[in-house]
């Protein structure tokens, strides 16, 4: 006897939209998000492809869900913010999302250019914005920093992932950046080459931050 959640031999998969979405990062994680179509993600749920319009209109709508659901969590990464330390509150926030990005696989691709208003995604807009304007900042601040939060640390970890990538592996130290600075006449970039072809992403992430807050800092006072 088949189970509840298993269809009838012959008959189509009855979609449940969660796990649509699961099996749609499984797939984005095991071969990359060119690879992720409607048609393999119908496939791997036992559905027909045009059962997926049912919940996703287009492939966007897919893949804004798919950011909702990665993001899950994510604003509760501020903690409390009474201890007046705003900068660590923000710092943490922009911590978590690259974090809950670099969890998948190209999962700042799939972040870009989605525009989720869903719980997940305004939790973390919400906990951002409401760190600063706890700590004083202006409303027209608030809205402004948490942009250039969001968009650095996306833009971050978009890089990050691309340098990362199998076909990429080799491209940091050894691949044309190095040859290109040694072979031209770049004094500077030859100087800093060891920083700038490091793959230690994490440092470059927070060299960023600190900058971001440092900024922030300006402005408050």
């Amino acid at each position: 006897m088949s189970s509840p959640s298993s269809p009838a031999r012959g008959r189509p998969a009855r979609l449940d939209q969660a796990r649509t979405i699961e099996t749609a990062l499984d797939l984005l994680n095991e071969s990359g998000l060119d690879a992720l179509t409607m048609r393999r993600l119908a496939d791997a749920v036992g559905a027909r492809a045009g059962a997926l319009y049912r919940y996703f209109a287009t492939k966007q709508d897919l893949l804004t869900a798919m950011a909702e659901r990665m993001v899950e969590g994510v604003g509760a990464a501020a903690g409390p913010t009474g201890d007046g330390d705003w900068s660590e509150g923000v710092a943490r926030l922009a911590r978590a999302l690259r974090s809950a990005l670099l969890a998948h696989r190209d999962g700042a691709r799939v972040f870009a250019g989605t525009h989720s208003t869903g719980p997940n995604t305004l939790g973390f807009a919400d906990s951002l914005v409401g760190v600063l304007r706890e700590a004083g900042f202006g409303d027209s601040e608030a809205a402004r920093a948490l942009y250039a939060v969001a968009n650095f640390t996306v833009g971050h970890t978009l890089e990050e992932q691309a340098a990362l990538r199998p076909e990429n592996e080799e491209s940091a130290d050894a691949g044309g950046l190095h040859e290109a600075v040694v072979a031209g006449a770049y004094p500077h970039l030859s100087a800093t080459l060891p920083v700038l072809t490091s793959t230690d992403f994490t440092e470059h992430f927070e060299f960023g931050l600190r900058l971001l807050l440092d900024g922030l800092r300006a402005v408050r006072q």
